[in-house]
């Protein structure tokens, strides 16, 4: 007896080794169906059946042998696939990238959008310009209280020369002759006068600080309001609590340079009087002396006070500075634009996302490796990327990330058998994609585990996968 292995292939049985040559199983399958179904046509009792008016059961037999012949011939590669060589390990997957996600330090009106959805950028070029119109408002405010600072440091500093002044005429006057009694008697009348136009300077000041106080008052009630309904950011509304909390501070301080200018001018009225019914007493020169210490003092105290505000405005004019360079924003990275979130007039936050960047030159292919084969793969290993659109063109790359963790069967699964299969994501970069693997294409890949990059066989992928990776 001559044992054989029969593989059914639909209905009919095929002897391995007894195809004819040259012929491929389907192509002995469809000339076998034939032979069959000429035989049973020139059968008489097949004829004696077709002058009954219905067809021979034959016949219906043969066309549903050539059916499932046919089925099989399609089904078996699909169900029962080749087995992979241990020294490779296929993945399927799509392309992604490093997408990158522009916004801006700062709030504003949008006046310009550069670019729009797949046009590419270089590093450097303007995306987006932001308006102006409100940071070049507050420019000039802080640079009118930087002028205003630094005046008041310039008159601190008159101010000392001044005392110093009189304190050496003092002590001259103290130790010369009791002479020149009128001319005393001007140089107080003039310190009176000086005296009342700061009182009067301060005072105006005082004035002013407080207006601009009540109008901090009413914006920071404005913005509580608007930040109770959410019309506003919480950072603006701590600016104007911040700005209403300078204000106070800055009338408390006018109202001390008022208390002060008032001393003077008592100082001024007292040495005027003093000038005038001691002549130059020795005790009452004395006294003037101290009371010019005591101007000095407080004209340092005042260049102090001064230089801090002087210091203050210019940190605000840097900061609003740099406020302004922020209104460009510009591209990060070389790459092409993939999402336009925004339109000339929309007004943005800080941190909004107005603009999302891909580099075509780092993608990748994302996939998933079944847990069995995963202890395979190693970060560094070669592997070959070929797209689903170009199968003849496959790219050279390895593996550069390994999920630390394991994930069930991604994508969209409605079977219970798949959903419990465990997968660990990976990442094979792609040494010179061209700029013609682009995020979301699928594309297969072959990784090799041993090491040497080299792939035979064209692109390195098993033949059903070529065929399935279109499906």
């Amino acid at each position: 007896m001559i044992d054989k292995q029969y593989i059914p292939v639909g209905m009919i049985c095929v002897v391995p080794g007894e195809l004819p040559a040259g012929k491929s199983k389907s192509a002995f399958l469809t000339t076998r169906g034939a032979q069959m179904a000429t035989e049973t046509m020139t059968d008489p009792g097949t004829q004696t059946g077709r002058s009954h008016g219905k067809p021979p059961a034959a016949l219906v037999l043969v066309v549903i042998l050539l059916v499932l012949g046919a089925l099989g011939f399609y089904l078996y590669p699909r169900l029962f696939p080749a087995p992979e060589p241990d020294n490779r390990i296929s993945v399927s997957g799509r392309i992604e990238g490093y997408e990158t996600n522009v916004g801006p330090k700062i709030g504003g009106r949008i006046d310009y959008v550069g670019f729009r959805e797949g046009q590419s950028v270089k590093v450097g070029d303007q995306l987006i310009k932001l308006s102006d119109d409100e940071i070049k408002a507050r420019l000039r405010g802080v640079k009118a209280k930087k002028q205003r600072a630094q005046e008041m440091v310039e008159e601190s500093r008159y101010q000392i020369t001044v005392v110093e002044r009189q304190l050496e005429e003092s002590n001259l006057r103290l130790t010369q002759s009791k002479e020149d009694t009128v001319a005393k008697v001007n140089e107080a009348e003039g310190n009176l006068a000086q005296a009342q136009a700061r009182l009067a300077e301060a005072e105006a000041q005082l004035t002013q600080a407080k207006s601009e106080l009540q109008l901090a008052k009413i914006r920071k009630q404005r913005y509580e309001f608007l930040a109770s309904r959410g019309a506003v950011t919480t950072d603006e509304n701590d600016q104007a609590k911040t700005t209403c909390d300078s204000q106070e501070a800055l009338v408390r301080s006018r109202e001390s340079a008022v208390q002060a200018a008032i001393k003077q001018c008592h100082v001024a009225q007292s040495s005027l009087e003093q000038a005038r019914t001691t002549r130059l007493n020795p005790g009452m020169m004395k006294a003037q002396l101290g009371v010019l210490e005591g101007q000095l003092a407080q004209a340092r105290f005042k260049l102090k006070s001064a230089e801090h505000e002087a210091a203050s405005a210019q940190a605000d004019e840097d900061e609003v500075l740099a406020n302004m360079a922020y209104l460009d924003i510009k591209s990060p990275i070389e790459g092409i634009v993939t999402a336009r979130a925004v339109e000339p007039g929309a007004v943005v936050v800080p941190g909004q996302t107005l603009m999302s960047l891909i580099n075509l030159d780092t993608v990748y292919l994302r996939g998933y490796v079944p847990e069995g084969k995963i202890g395979k793969v190693r970060v560094g290993q070669a592997a070959k990327v070929v797209l689903d659109s170009a199968p003849d063109k496959p790219f050279g790359g390895k593996v550069i990330q390994i999920d630390p963790e394991g994930s069930f069967t991604p994508e969209n699964i409605y079977f219970k058998d798949d959903r419990v299969k465990q997968v660990f994501g990976i990442k094979i970069g792609i040494d010179q994609p061209d700029r013609f693997a682009k995020p979301g294409m699928p594309a297969e890949a072959v990784i090799e585990l041993d090491g040497s990059g080299e792939v035979s066989g064209g692109s390195g992928l098993p033949s059903n996968t070529l065929k399935n990776s279109g499906k």
